[in-house]
């Protein structure tokens, strides 16, 4: 006679115990994999911010802005209110890319008001380049962006930088808002 599910049901006094071993193996493997992947998102919220150094005029509102705008995306800015002449001459590069504040971050160059994303982008594709750089003082820029300019934004590109400054092309564009037809 072969037994029935009832019989085996009965015989082991209510316990199934292939069944079981089974539910137990397969919520060991749940709990094992749960485990795995909960850390993750909790070790990139706590992810340590990408170390910058600045140089600026201590009076410069705008380049405060900027270091403002950095370190809410990532970044823990170390300042140096000197100014930024010297150190963009020693860096390399030519005056006609200048701005107001220079900056230094994962071994490139950053010069002006160009955005975090950028940087980001800048550090996680490595190009062979001195650095990025927004030349003059874009109205719209991070840190060119405050009330006292009423929500106007003119268009910038933000240039990466050969080494030894001999040649740029255009990391990214930034056009100006379309405005809606009235």
């Amino acid at each position: 006679m072969t037994p029935t599910c009832t019989d085996t049901h009965a015989a082991t006094g209510g316990h199934r115990p292939r069944l079981d071993a089974r539910r137990r193996a397969l919520k060991g493997l749940a709990a094992l994999g749960a485990a795995a992947i909960a850390p993750w998102p909790a070790l990139a919220a706590d992810a340590p911010p990408t170390a910058i150094e600045v140089w600026k005029d201590p009076n410069c509102g705008c380049c405060q802005d900027w270091v403002d705008h950095m370190n809410a995306h990532g970044f823990r800015a170390t300042v140096h209110d000197t100014g930024n002449a010297a150190v963009r001459s020693r860096l390399g590069l030519p005056q006609k890319l200048g701005s107001c504040h220079t900056a230094l971050v994962g071994g490139y160059l950053v010069e002006g008001h160009v955005p975090a994303a950028d940087v980001q982008r800048l550090l996680r594709e490595k190009p062979k380049a001195l650095g990025l750089a927004v030349p003059g003082m874009p109205v719209g820029s991070p840190g060119m962006d405050g009330a006292i300019y009423q929500g106007r934004q003119d268009p910038y590109e933000v240039l990466l930088v050969a080494h030894g400054a001999a040649s740029t092309r255009v990391f990214s564009r930034y056009p100006s808002p379309r405005k809606e037809p009235a």
